[in-house]
């Protein structure tokens, strides 16, 4: 909510005549707040997608076991071959992965071979089937390099090596490595347990009558489901009335709680904002005021020792400063390194303006020119409001706080979302 400047603003010692924090300093100093949590949890394999690991995997085994073979083809002696790399050998059998060949390959010998098969004792090379032919038992190779198309034992992963670092997040690749290693259970960071308010007599809960001069709390469906992909376990508590007394009540019952602490709206300097001076009250600010559009009221700070995010109540503002802070803070607690968003670089397919002074995240769309280079356009109106326009969106567009706006053709830095939350 807003309203016009009152004692709120004064207790805070803040206003809009603020200097604002910039997005780097902002990050700064989230990343210095943040402590990760140090409780781990063990789970079975499956269950482990999505989590954090806490501790380092160390690799009981090398990983392939021994030397194998790249592809279908025979195995062979290199001395074997004549300065052309060909020879006439004779075949004595073959090695199936998981069935290895009990003899040994001596010379003029050669043995077939499949494809993940352990290298028969005596061969040093294998030669791909399509570069042979066989007459009887007999097979003559046309061309074949000295140790070619083999594995490694512990080509991968040796034996003794770090396979993942604690801290990692487990998505379905490195599943895949924890069961290579032969692994039915995984340490994993505690879940953060983030809780979640609403601010603002004007919102009411979907489902209920939409009487006049209300609206639907959408903001804590967004942010819920923000929290949730990034793993969080959620403790939504519902709406915040404009009352401070209530307001501080709740904050405190809920740090006693909770990790973290995400509120929308109630943030800027209106009669009706109680977070920022509750925020003072209860805990202390580390920040109220960022150079950025949407969002430039962001509370962030703590209660205890939970973390603080008061982020704003338009839709889009709130949606963006979670990217931005929320996302890493939250990743950060539950046992990742802190990262800002990544950017990628992007063409604008055309012109996105803006005035200089604080940085701007325009939604777009990224889709690929006629050039095959990716490029970016603007999804239409900007309005903080439109929350419709985030759906529409892929990506953020970011344009430097000291940027007047860019033409069609030039290069910009954009956060898709895939893979932001």
């Amino acid at each position: 909510m807003s309203g016009s400047p009152d004692q709120s603003a004064a207790e805070c010692g803040v206003g809009h005549g603020s200097v604002a924090l910039g997005i780097e300093a902002a990050h700064e100093r989230v990343a210095a707040r943040v402590v990760p949590l140090m409780d781990a949890a063990t789970v079975s394999l499956r269950a482990s997608l999505g989590r954090v690991l806490a501790r380092d995997q160390i690799s009981p085994i090398n990983i392939p076991s021994a030397r194998n073979s790249a592809m279908d083809g025979f195995a062979l002696h290199a001395a074997d071959l004549d300065a052309n790399g060909g020879a006439r050998l004779h075949c004595v059998g073959t090695a199936w992965a998981g069935h290895p060949l009990e003899r040994a390959v001596g010379s003029g010998e050669c043995a077939r071979i499949m494809t993940g098969a352990p290298l028969p004792e005596g061969a040093d090379t294998v030669v791909m089937q399509e570069r042979t032919y066989s007459e009887g038992d007999d097979v003559i190779v046309a061309r074949a390099e000295f140790g070619a198309n083999i594995r490694e034992a512990g080509e991968d992963i040796a034996i003794g090596e770090c396979a993942l670092e604690a801290g990692t997040r487990i998505n379905p690749a490195e599943l895949g490595v924890l069961a290579s290693l032969g692994l039915t259970e995984v340490p994993v960071v505690r879940r953060p347990v983030v809780a979640l308010f609403a601010t603002g007599d004007e919102i009411i809960e979907p489902g209920r009558p939409l009487a006049p001069g209300r609206l639907y709390d959408s903001n804590r469906y967004t942010i819920h489901a923000l929290l949730t992909r990034l793993g969080a376990e959620v403790d939504d508590r519902g709406h915040l009335p404009d009352d401070r007394e209530a307001v501080e009540a709740s904050l405190r019952a809920a740090a006693a709680e909770a990790d973290a602490i995400v509120t929308t709206g109630g943030v800027s300097v209106g009669a009706a904002d109680h977070i920022a001076p509750v925020l003072k009250a209860a805990g202390n600010v580390d920040f109220w005021q960022l150079a950025m559009k949407p969002g430039r009221p962001l509370n962030f700070g703590g209660i205890d020792e939970a973390l603080f995010f008061g982020l704003p109540g338009n839709p889009v503002s709130a949606m963006v400063t979670a990217y931005q802070f929320v996302q890493p803070a939250i990743r950060c607690l539950g046992g990742e390194p802190y990262r800002p968003p990544r950017c990628l670089r992007a063409r604008a397919a055309a012109t996105l303006s803006k005035k200089a002074g604080r940085t701007e995240f325009q939604r777009g769309v990224l889709r690929t020119g006629a050039d095959g280079v990716t490029e970016v356009d603007s999804v239409g109106s900007q309005g903080s409001g439109r929350l419709s326009s985030m759906a529409c969106a892929d990506c953020l567009v970011v344009l430097p706080a000291d940027s007047e706006g860019v033409t069609a053709g030039d290069w910009v830095d954009v956060q898709p979302f895939e893979g932001l939350a």
